[in-house]
């Protein structure tokens, strides 16, 4: 097979015309098996300057998700094949991140980390990184991702908040004291922190930690902040945190949120807990709004059906 031979024939080198170059290599699949596509894809790879022809090239790779592709994935996540106007090729970079992680091989780890830890680079490609990492689940990033998540000076929240996703997809106990620092120090704060917040929130549920009061009391003190998402977040984590004050804790917000969509969410969260005795409490009460008996009046509904099936 010459891989420069079919190179020239999918115009590889003329960059005039792009999605024409493109529908060439899409129809490759047509001709090759598996294996000699993927060392094609690898080639070009390594080939174009064109930032639209790179960003096919890595969905093709991403589908097929071969491990010999890591290589030249990691080459250009480097940049280490182009050397000019290199803002061009960001978004390249940030799926060439995504790509890696779903390869799902640790050896990519310590490439992620170098351009998650350069502050120089572009936000985008450093958060691609972070997610790759929590995906990958390699726990030798847990500590430069917790960094990350307490670096108050960080430019970007997004960053931070990515960085705490993937703690959470990490499941290492040793994001606990940091991700609970942070809602301890920004609570009541509506403000940018608000997503970060949440997806702290969220990691804590993940890490599932049944028998910890200093996250049980983060989330319960969660439960009365400004943001109704974060308490949503908060009701969601404490029903699957196995806390024997979960319930108590859940029907306190059911009782007196002023948000219907959270008493809406601490309601389901009851429901999980106690079973079908929460839904006719709320569907005979005099204490709740109308909008929350027919929540729990449709859910009684949806209950009944189920058990007749």
């Amino acid at each position: 097979m010459d891989l420069d031979l079919i190179a020239k024939e999918c115009n590889l080198t003329d960059e005039s015309d792009a999605s024409s170059v493109i529908q060439k290599i899409l129809d490759l699949d047509t001709v090759y098996e598996r294996d000699n596509l993927v060392k094609i894809y690898n080639y070009f790879l390594t080939l174009s300057k064109s930032s639209d022809v790179l960003m096919a090239l890595i969905q093709c790779i991403d589908r097929i998700r071969d491990k010999s592709s890591l290589e030249p994935l990691l080459d250009l996540l480097l940049m280490k094949n182009i050397n000019d106007n290199k803002d061009a090729y960001i978004n390249v970079r940030a799926l060439c991140a995504r790509a890696i992680a779903n390869l799902k091989d640790t050896s990519a780890v310590t490439a992620l980390l170098y351009c998650l830890n350069n502050k120089d680079e572009n936000y985008k490609v450093r958060l691609s990184c972070a997610d790759a990492l929590g995906r990958i689940g390699d726990r030798y990033a847990v500590a430069p991702l917790i960094e990350v998540v307490q670096d108050e000076e960080e430019k970007s929240v997004y960053l931070r908040e990515t960085a705490a996703s993937a703690l959470g997809m990490l499941g290492d106990l040793r994001a606990v004291d940091p991700l609970v620092s942070i809602l301890e120090t920004q609570k009541g704060i509506w403000d940018k922190f608000t997503f970060l917040k949440e997806r702290v929130i969220e990691a804590l549920g993940k890490l599932r930690l049944d028998n910890n009061d200093r996250v049980f009391n983060a989330l319960k003190n969660s439960l009365v902040d400004e943001s109704p998402q974060i308490r949503i977040n908060a009701i969601e984590a404490i029903m699957d945190s196995e806390n024997p004050q979960a319930v108590d804790v859940i029907k306190t917000c059911l009782l007196e949120d002023k948000n219907e969509e959270v008493k809406k969410n601490a309601l389901i969260a009851l429901y999980n807990l106690v079973g079908r005795e929460i839904l006719d409490e709320v569907a005979n009460g005099s204490e709740f709004s109308d909008k929350l008996k027919f929540e729990a009046v449709s859910m009684i509904s949806e209950y009944e059906d189920e058990e007749d099936a």
